[in-house]
């Protein structure tokens, strides 16, 4: 069996793209509804779904015999931190605007880059280091510091949870990358939903009822605990929506970082940055403040130049090669 990770740039942005825009819908119909389920409903709608569909992946490549793996534990865990992530952001999401979320969210291609050097061994650069350095401090300027919990429209916990978020989502990506050189991307896609699905009822079974949400007037404590409730007709149509996007999304990420490196691919997740404005001022008529805007620019260029590095660094390589022959 071949153990090198493959390394086929094209067709891994292609599907980070795809995965992106799928998200965008995913976050823009979860804070739609986050007003009236609890998040672990909609979780275990949304990965029963998907499961399904993901199923269907499985038989294309290979069959039953692909779920089987020789590490049971690092799934596991890469399921968790996954489901960690989710579970941080879209609580944050019932609190704060979109697009606000989402651009804390995408320190995670950062977390990415630093983060590939000690786990996957790849090479990073001083400046892309430094990239990355001044991609961070564009987070600490959306985290406005300077000013109280009053002006901020949120406490402090609930700002850094997209953080938080974009932490275990980049851990999860890198884990993909490591454990995608034996795992097919639909087996991948299936350990991630199954893992949604088990932590979705452990909800169920503790906080189900409601009780631990009775008498709290945060939004993020009731989106995380309320009650179960039976789905409106109108919104079925919302739920496989739901459903149908997570298995591309698991699918299409999975495959994306088993197909390239996670330096290389992991900038083009900024296109989920203008999608999550076009969604916050389109669905929610909301619009990022000044230092909201000033974060993404310099995440968004910091993104930017990491990848243009990358190739630059490619294009080095591939001539020397041709030189030495």
């Amino acid at each position: 069996m071949n153990t090198a990770p493959q390394n086929n740039a094209n067709i891994g942005i292609l599907f980070v793209l795809g995965s992106v825009f799928c998200i965008s819908i995913n976050d823009m119909l979860i804070k739609q509804l986050s007003g009236g389920y609890p998040l672990h409903e909609m979780v275990f709608t949304r990965s029963f779904i998907a499961i399904l569909f993901s199923f269907v992946f499985v038989q294309l490549e290979g069959g039953w015999r692909i779920l089987r793996t020789k590490q049971p534990v690092l799934h596991i865990l890469r399921g968790l931190l996954i489901v960690t992530s989710n579970m941080t952001f879209f609580v944050a999401l019932a609190a704060i605007p979109l697009a606000d979320a989402t651009a804390l969210f995408f320190a995670a291609p950062l977390f990415i880059t630093l983060l590939s050097i000690p786990i996957l061994g790849e090479k990073v650069g001083p400046l892309r280091l430094g990239a990355v350095v001044f991609g961070f401090i564009g987070v600490i300027i959306m985290q406005r510091p300077w000013e109280g919990v009053d002006t901020l429209g949120a406490s402090r916990v609930i700002l850094l949870l997209p953080v938080v978020a974009a932490l275990t989502y980049a851990l999860n990506q890198l884990l993909t990358r490591k454990l995608g050189v034996q795992s097919k991307a639909s087996a991948l896609a299936v350990y991630i939903q199954a893992t949604f699905i088990i932590v979705s009822i452990g909800f169920y079974l503790i906080a189900g009822d409601g009780r631990f949400a009775q008498g709290s007037d945060n939004a993020s404590i009731q989106f995380l605990l309320r009650a179960w409730v039976r789905p409106d007709q109108s919104d079925y149509w919302l739920f496989a929506v739901l459903g149908l996007n997570a298995a591309i999304i698991g699918y299409g990420l999975s495959q994306a970082y088993r197909m390239a490196d996670a330096a290389t691919v992991a900038p083009f997740e900024y296109i989920g940055l203008p999608l999550a404005v076009f969604w916050g001022w389109m669905i929610f008529s909301d619009l990022p403040v000044l230092e909201v805007w000033i974060g993404i620019a310099m995440i968004l260029a910091s993104g930017v130049f990491v990848f243009l590095r990358e190739a630059q660094k490619k294009r080095t390589l591939v001539r020397g090669k041709m030189k030495g022959r």
